[in-house]
């Protein structure tokens, strides 16, 4: 196997964990967060005490392998321009730094909602409440980072485009998603009822993108582009 074809295999595996873990994350707090309902809540997360934990465990790995993802293909696209490749890598820097941090607040709604002595300090409703705003905050921490998911998307379809080494219909909808995560950020700070009307259609439109990209990677790696291979050697 060609260098170049082993190093995209690479970064399609480390997408794949990405992916799968992450989507498990997301599961998991849909069964958990209930907004507008304190005691609904509270009383999910007591319920799937496990679930939680491995959703945060699961957020963090595979916010980890994204940094694995990105500097897998930095190395196989920096070739094409080193300022838009290094912009691609900053982006992800700081979506993980954020997604990292901001799971704290998840793992808090679970200390908060298990630990008797919050409920003996706050009383029930309290503890409760105090579970919904901690997810209220890891819901709109996610959303925050989501600005980081879109931002670097755009480089990675500008140089998969100048590439030549993906093809371009996978290169243009990367872009598109990009715009398209920016908006939902938007409507969903702003315009709540807007976002949930529009949301159906980006989300197909990041499982589209993300998806024939990570398909891609490990299906085929890269297009045919010895000039690529000379690039990827000398580095």
């Amino acid at each position: 196997m060609k260098p170049t074809q082993r190093l995209a295999r690479t970064a399609g595996l480390y997408y794949l964990v990405v992916a799968v873990l992450g989507a498990f994350a997301h599961i998991v707090r849909g069964i958990v967060y209930v907004p507008g309902d304190a005691t609904t809540t509270a009383a999910r997360v007591v319920e799937n005490v496990a679930l939680v934990r491995y959703s945060v465990a699961a957020d963090l790995v595979q916010a980890t392998f994204l940094v694995f993802v990105v500097l897998a293909l930095h190395r196989l696209l920096h070739h094409v321009d080193a300022r838009v490749a290094r912009a691609m890598v900053l982006f992800v820097v700081i979506a993980v730094a954020m997604i990292t941090l901001n799971m704290v607040h998840q793992f808090g709604a679970l200390l908060v909602a298990t630990e008797p002595s919050y409920a003996a300090a706050l009383g029930a409703d309290g503890a409760d409440s105090l579970v919904m705003l901690l997810m209220d905050l890891q819901h709109y921490g996610y959303l925050a980072a989501q600005i980081f998911f879109g931002l670097w998307l755009f480089p990675l379809g500008l140089l998969a485009w100048r590439s030549g080494m993906f093809p371009r219909a996978i290169a243009a909808v990367l872009i598109a998603a990009s715009t398209g995560y920016l908006v939902d950020v938007l409507l969903q700070f702003l315009a709540p009822t807007a976002a949930d009307l529009v949301n159906p259609a980006l989300v197909s439109l990041f499982v589209l993108a993300e998806g024939s990209l990570l398909v891609f990677l490990l299906a085929k790696g890269v297009l045919n582009r010895q000039p690529a291979e000379r690039f990827l050697v000398d580095a």
